[in-house]
């Protein structure tokens, strides 16, 4: 079997259900008006239809990766894989980031049904902890890969980031975002990084890059006139990948040139989508929708080759 074609299942099977998850944070924000503050009581057939619709995608998503992935590779005992210097950790960036968004989905679902603010907070970071843990142990169990503690690390992070933040300020000043380009890289490795634009965002590590995006207007007194929509972000990814550890020198006997890998730091401007004041419920959602990604800015990059380079739009 083709591990590219594999590996883009398993991500596609990830995703497809983050963005069906999406679609309760796109009610909540039409419908978070008329919660308030705290609701007092919750609302039964709503919680019960919120929990039938995760427990049937979590069965759904878990089984359609096991078949679309796992069956097709031989099965072990649990064991654990070293996997902490793939990719120079923009993988793992990615586990955190959608460790992240499942929380804040689940949390949204949660109080959308009328669940007290603390125990939505933790329902729905628990909620992206144990979607995320179950891939890791599906991992464990295959004896291609392993189970790896530094992906276990990496949810574990994602999730805290989100509930740490809604206990101590009851609202995310700080978001984590994706944002995407495409590379030269991939034509040289189309096998491992995809061969059109939707396998190279999923798959071409050298053209993500993920941001923690804060929102400066939350850090300022009250009734300050500062844009409430607008953010400072500091963005991480590397590039010159053309393999996960170390660099393939040829492909299918065609040479590849010696690019060198390097970590890349950006610090941008950005816009908290959820933030822009409109009377539009159609709007509010979709803003929720697309708030996990990074807008195009300027930004300044600093990368571990010692170079300081200006980008006028950077995506």
């Amino acid at each position: 079997m083709n591990d590219f074609s594999g590996a883009k299942k398993k991500r596609l099977i990830i995703y497809l259900w983050l963005l069906c998850s999406f679609i309760p944070e796109f009610l909540f924000a039409q419908s978070s008006d008329s919660i308030g503050q705290e609701t007092r009581e919750i609302q039964k057939g709503r919680l019960t239809g919120v929990l039938i619709a995760q427990g049937t995608l979590y069965v759904a998503s878990v089984t359609g990766l096991y078949f679309a992935w796992y069956k097709d590779y031989p099965q072990s005992t649990f064991h654990l894989f070293n996997d902490g210097n793939e990719w120079m950790q923009v993988d793992k960036c990615g586990h955190s980031i959608t460790a992240y968004y499942i929380s804040r989905i689940g949390y949204s679902t949660y109080r959308w049904s009328g669940v007290q603010e603390k125990k939505a907070a933790w329902f729905g970071g628990l909620l992206g902890f144990a979607y995320m843990l179950n891939i890791e142990l599906l991992d464990g169990f295959s004896s291609e890969w392993g189970f790896s503690m530094g992906d276990l690390t990496a949810n574990t992070l994602g999730s805290m980031i989100f509930i740490g933040q809604q206990l101590a300020w009851h609202e995310q000043r700080f978001s984590l975002k994706y944002s995407f380009h495409q590379t030269q890289f991939a034509a040289y490795r189309p096998d491992l990084l995809g061969n059109n634009l939707i396998q190279n965002m999923i798959k071409d590590y050298n053209g993500h890059t993920y941001w923690i995006s804060g929102n400066i207007s939350s850090f300022l007194p009250e009734g300050s006139k500062f844009p409430k929509w607008l953010n400072i972000a500091f963005g991480y990814g590397a590039e010159g990948m053309v393999g996960a550890f170390s660099n393939s020198m040829s492909q299918n006997g065609q040479p590849i040139p010696a690019f060198p890998r390097y970590r890349k730091f950006y610090l941008s401007l950005d816009v908290d989508l959820t933030r822009i004041p409109t009377k539009s419920t159609l709007l509010k959602g979709i803003f929720n929708v697309l708030s996990f990604i990074k807008i195009p800015a300027p930004a300044i990059e600093y990368n571990s080759l010692g170079q300081f380079k200006m980008h006028m739009i950077y995506y």
